[in-house]
């Protein structure tokens, strides 16, 4: 996926980031979620892989992604073995999103695949990928910015706001996030 020159297109005037084909995948991809994904009974996560791999994501069998998550690109999605995507998640995935196996993103998380350029004066997007690795859990209403790698076995605190990587099996918390100590391996 390709993102638009900013000075070609102008978007602190409303212009565009991404060209017209993306746009209208993501439209119509925001309708079939809103009308098959979004409605569907919290159980039938099989389903809802379904629709996600029609659209471009990368779904293990065992990862359950919950009817009232928010994917924006599926292509951009790729989840692992028994990862979970909770309930109101919001995947931001302007780049990839990854979630390792047994990976959790809790209820109302924020995992945000993009900013801006804050130099640059036509406001260029710039998309970043984050990981969360395998057996890492992100809780309830945490953020996870742009280009940020959850380690393995890591635990980002509830309310959580963290904007630069997070070393494997730590537990960190606060905004801005810090480490609180070091997680039991298991």
């Amino acid at each position: 996926m390709s993102v638009l020159n900013a000075k070609d297109y102008n978007p602190r005037e409303g212009g565009p980031s991404f060209s017209v084909s993306h746009r209208l995948l993501r439209l119509v991809w925001g309708i079939v979620w809103g009308v098959f994904g979004r409605c569907s009974p919290v159980p039938f996560h099989g389903w809802r892989r379904f629709l996600l791999r029609v659209f471009g994501a990368k779904i293990a069998p065992s990862a359950r992604v919950y009817p009232s998550a928010s994917v924006w690109y599926p292509p951009n999605l790729d989840m692992g073995a028994h990862s979970v995507m909770g309930p109101k998640v919001v995947c931001y995935c302007m780049s990839t999103i990854r979630l390792g196996p047994y990976a959790i993103v809790s209820q109302f998380a924020h995992l945000c695949g993009g900013t801006h350029d804050p130099d640059d004066p036509d406001f260029q997007l710039v998309p970043k990928p984050i990981a969360i690795g395998a057996k890492a859990w992100v809780a309830a209403d945490a953020f996870v910015g742009p280009g940020v790698n959850v380690g393995e076995g890591a635990l980002l605190g509830a309310r959580a706001v963290v904007t630069k990587d997070v070393g494997a099996w730590e537990i960190w918390a606060g905004n801005p996030a810090r480490k609180i100590r070091d997680r039991k391996r298991f």
